[in-house]
């Protein structure tokens, strides 16, 4: 019986990306029981909602999913299908590792960092009201009545809400990462000197945690300087975990350390479930053209075997990948030292040179 796995196949480049993905799985030799589901755009246009009921009650019997980049809109239109996700089944961890891979032109090279992200809370929670409302108005006379601080009223207001339990099981979830996978420090990443009382807790309950793992070192930095010393001194740092919008701020740029976006996958975990999704976007203007780097998502696919149980086809399936990308022959356009490289193959040869590559190893 194979593993059951909610396979969504996203909008814009999603649907090559998850074939691609797909296919690259199946020749792991691990079996998996699919279960193809569609989400996003397209959806919202037949369905009149991007998330319909039958895949939310897919990812609930499978319990693992892994999705395709599905298309925000920005500003406008439906609230993330990511972010609801998270929320729905309370994938409270985001597990978004940032690895060197020779063959990858980047700045840097041998950096190796695992961001930890808290998902459910924070400026992401979505708790907002709208300039001009009812609502925001009465939000902004009770902050005017409870902090004493004026708040102009043509404000949006956003609600930034940290607590102990969301900071307790997110950095337990970050020590428990570094201790399972072999890692030497926790950083906790914060902006307690400012926002005492939400990064200020935040950090206190990260030091609370620390104490119940004495064999992982643990320091925490501010944010504005946590950039800085990423950009200085990235082989000094090992695990960060942030809070929400810090870390995802902060994955982008430990994704651009290592090269950009298309080689950086990403986890959402939760106590009785996971979804596993490549950190980038869905690229619409290249919809149909086989031509995107698939091995963000195929790389979120590792990280879904480890979470199986899965690790030999793991390592194998992240090695075939190194391989592919450091011959630097059969890979996507971005991946060449031109862009414009007529040798450059599409997404589906890519994946298909990442199977070849995992059937040639002993």
């Amino acid at each position: 019986m194979g593993h059951k796995v909610t396979l969504i196949r996203g909008d814009g480049t999603g649907p090559e990306l998850a074939t691609a993905t797909k296919a690259v799985l199946d020749a792991t030799g691990v079996s998996f029981d699919w279960d193809i589901q569609d989400a996003g755009i397209d959806v919202m246009e037949k369905e009149g909602t991007p998330l319909p009921d039958r895949l939310l009650e897919s990812i609930r019997k499978n319990k693992v999913a892994i999705k395709a980049p599905i298309t925000t809109p920005v500003g406008t239109g439906f609230r993330s299908v990511n972010v609801q996700l998270r929320k729905e089944f309370d994938l409270y961890a985001c597990l978004r590792p940032c690895k060197s891979y020779a063959g990858v032109r980047s700045r840097y090279k041998d950096i190796d960092l695992v961001i930890v992200r808290e998902n459910t809370e924070d400026l992401y929670a979505g708790i907002e009201f709208q300039k001009g409302t009812s609502e925001a108005k009465k939000v902004i006379d009770l902050c005017v009545q409870l902090s004493k601080k004026s708040i102009r009223p043509d404000s949006g207001i956003s609600i930034k809400p940290i607590s102990v339990t969301g900071t307790e099981r997110i950095v337990k979830f970050a020590f428990e990462y570094a201790r399972k996978y072999k890692r030497k420090k926790v950083t906790s990443v914060h902006k307690a000197n400012i926002m005492k009382f939400t990064d200020g807790l935040f950090l206190e309950v990260s030091r609370q945690v620390a104490k119940g793992y004495p064999d992982i070192e643990f320091e925490d930095r501010i944010v504005d300087n946590m950039c800085m010393q990423l950009v200085q001194h990235p082989e000094h740092y090992d695990v960060l975990v942030l809070p929400n919008l810090y870390g995802d701020i902060l994955s982008d740029v430990c994704a651009g350390l290592v090269g950009g976006l298309g080689v950086a996958p990403g986890a959402n975990i939760g106590e009785s479930g996971a979804i596993f999704e490549a950190t980038h976007g869905s690229a619409p203007k290249y919809k149909g053209l086989n031509k995107v780097n698939p091995t963000a998502m195929i790389l979120s696919g590792m990280l879904m075997l480890r979470y199986l149980g899965e690790e030999k086809a793991a390592d194998r399936l992240e090695r075939a990948v190194a391989d592919v990308i450091k011959e630097g022959k059969d890979v996507t356009y971005d991946m060449k030292a031109d862009r414009n490289d007529p040798t450059a193959v599409g997404t589906k040869e890519m994946g298909e040179a990442i199977i070849k590559k995992m059937r040639s190893m002993k």
